[in-house]
């Protein structure tokens, strides 16, 4: 067996412009880390493929994805909102990226191949049902997991979000919906701002302040998580990946290191080799330096690998 590597080039169209931190720089800084390392040629590479209307249908109401249809821009650019632009790329960009994250769920359940990692941008974890946010256009992970509830009719699915910024969509989504346990780290006080407190059983946050130690983020996400996930029993598990909690991303204030990431992914590993016989599907999400973010979804998807075989 063997782990996947979904993406595709026009992922890199959607351009938020030069200053925007959300680049299309960042696929490149993966794929630069992967050249000339064994990954290079042990990765399953997958072109990804569009979403279907209906698979976005599950997660977003159709008005909202018509609105989407309608102002995205012909030429230029506009705000969706305060902090996401759009160009006439971006659909595009997100459709690809949300049809990998439906790509690495069925290659995972048909069993051609063990985990998977999806390459793509615009991201997903804060995009609300009807709601832009924070970069994210479609919840790619939100699409992922309907896939695998209705398509390949899963009971349990697990989504563990180790982004800085909390996976507000992802929540907002699955809020109270007893298939899916979401799992979430991030820092606060800070943005989204929202979603922090009063949560459905379901929902496993683990807020920490600015500047909390690897040692310390390890210890609560280890007591928050471990025995909820072992209880709950997922046959399959998601990932939104994001890298900005590392210690030198200007987006947050974390104090991550790539080997704390290699730690994450070994945990969820065990997990899914417990109870989901070995499923990961793992997203791209945050991750704005791009030395960090290469050398950290490098460990991510080496420890992903070393678990396939």
């Amino acid at each position: 067996m063997s782990t996947a590597y979904i993406s595709h080039n026009d992922c890199t169209l959607h351009d938020m412009g030069p200053e925007h931190p959300e680049s299309p720089q960042r696929l490149a800084a993966i794929l630069n880390e992967l050249q000339g390392s064994k990954l290079e040629q042990d990765l399953d590479f997958v072109r990804a493929e569009e979403v279907k209307r209906e698979q976005l249908q599950r997660v977003h109401p159709e008005l909202y994805l018509h609105q989407l249809d309608l102002i995205q821009p012909s030429h230029g650019k506009i705000f969706a909102d305060p902090d996401t632009l759009m160009c006439q790329d971006t659909l595009r960009a997100a459709r690809l990226a949300a049809g990998a994250a439906v790509q690495g769920v069925d290659m995972v359940l048909s069993g051609q191949v063990d985990n998977a990692f999806c390459a793509v941008r615009p991201p997903g974890h804060h995009a609300e049902r009807s709601k832009t946010m924070g970069f994210c256009f479609y919840n790619n992970i939100a699409v992922a997991a309907m896939q695998a509830l209705t398509f390949h009719s899963l009971e349990r699915v697990a989504i563990i979000d180790f982004d800085v910024h909390q996976g507000n969509g992802t929540v907002d989504i699955f809020g109270g919906d007893e298939r899916v346990l979401v799992c979430t780290s991030f820092q606060h006080p800070y943005y989204p701002h929202s979603h922090c407190f009063n949560q459905p059983e379901n929902v496993v946050n683990t807020p920490l302040p600015a500047h909390t130690p690897a040692a310390q983020y390890r210890k609560q996400v280890e007591a928050d998580w471990l025995h909820r996930l072992q209880d709950f029993k997922p046959q399959l598990v998601l990932v939104s990946a994001g890298f900005d909690g590392h210690k030198l991303d200007p987006m947050a204030d974390f104090e991550l290191e790539e080997a704390d990431y290699r730690w994450l992914t070994e945990m969820i590993v065990d997990i899914a080799r417990q109870t989901a016989a070995d499923r990961i599907v793992s997203i791209l999400e945050g991750g704005y330096n791009l030395k960090a973010l290469g050398a950290s979804a490098q460990a991510h998807i080496e420890t992903l690998f070393e678990a396939s075989r």
